[in-house]
């Protein structure tokens, strides 16, 4: 009884160790954390989290509303890499905050848009309005140039890119400015005459850039989104197969499908 006992042993041991040596074969899997808003940005994380996954790579996708987290999360060494802001955005927190972080390329651009529930043109704007516009300084400044350009104010400098409301050189209709977060913007809509959405919360809130707002940026806007990492990272093998993964025909086909215009391949 003791020797067959010692025989089912001996073959269960044998069957794990031959069960380990099978798995150790397979590919590893390595964490990579990133942070993201959620749209379009931890949506199209979300498009290529399989082909990395095929090469060994478990994509994290840490979803946040708050524009101040990704970059401060980036630097702590919470994430690899974060994924929601514009060059402009990002040079301003660095600035400010001295974060090690560098960006590693564009990857799409959301237009900007002016959005309304009670006007269908900035022409039917009337004295003493009320226009929303994000409180951050790199968003408000993009609100801004984008009213100008289509005639509502004038700034100072027509291409400051960090112009706030205090830098407006010529309002002729009295245009009342309402700093507000740019996530709440959209409930904004209600209460004033007409905001300045960014295209991801937009979406979020089931607008339509390309039905529902007044006026949108042009193409060649320089807010562009980017991937971003620590300086020094840039070259670590799982950021470059993101990055690689990130900027591929197939990325490029899922944007134009997907999004219909609202959102715009900046690769």
């Amino acid at each position: 009884m003791i020797k067959q006992t010692l025989a089912i042993l001996t073959s269960i041991l044998v069957a794990s160790i031959f069960t380990l040596a099978g798995c150790s074969k397979s590919k590893p899997q390595h964490g990579l954390k990133v942070a993201a808003t959620p749209v379009p940005h931890a949506e199209l994380l979300e498009f290529v989290k399989p082909d990395l996954k095929g090469q060994g790579i478990d994509l994290n996708i840490i979803v946040t509303e708050d524009y101040n987290m990704p970059n401060r999360a980036l630097a702590d060494k919470d994430v690899e890499a974060n994924f929601f802001q514009h060059i402009p955005f990002l040079e301003q927190q660095i600035t400010q905050f001295h974060y090690p972080i560098v960006s590693i390329g564009p990857i799409e651009l959301e237009p900007m848009g002016i959005y309304s529930k009670k006007i269908r043109s900035l022409s039917d704007l009337k004295d003493g309005a009320k226009i929303a516009v994000p409180n951050d300084p790199t968003n408000e400044a993009r609100a801004l140039l984008l009213l100008q350009d289509h005639g509502v104010i004038q700034l100072q400098n027509s291409e400051d890119l960090s112009s706030t409301i205090l830098n407006i050189s010529s309002n002729p209709k009295n245009i009342k400015f309402i700093e507000v977060d740019a996530a709440m913007l959209p409930r904004s809509l209600t209460d004033v005459d007409a905001a300045a959405i960014n295209t991801n919360y937009a979406l979020e809130a089931g607008l339509s850039p390309l039905k529902d707002a007044i006026v949108l940026e042009s193409k060649d806007s320089p807010y562009a989104n980017v991937i971003a990492v620590r300086e020094g990272d840039e070259n670590r093998p799982d950021i470059i197969a993101l990055k690689k993964a990130m900027t591929s025909d197939k990325m490029r086909e899922y944007i134009e499908k997907k999004y219909k215009g609202a959102v715009i391949p900046a690769f």
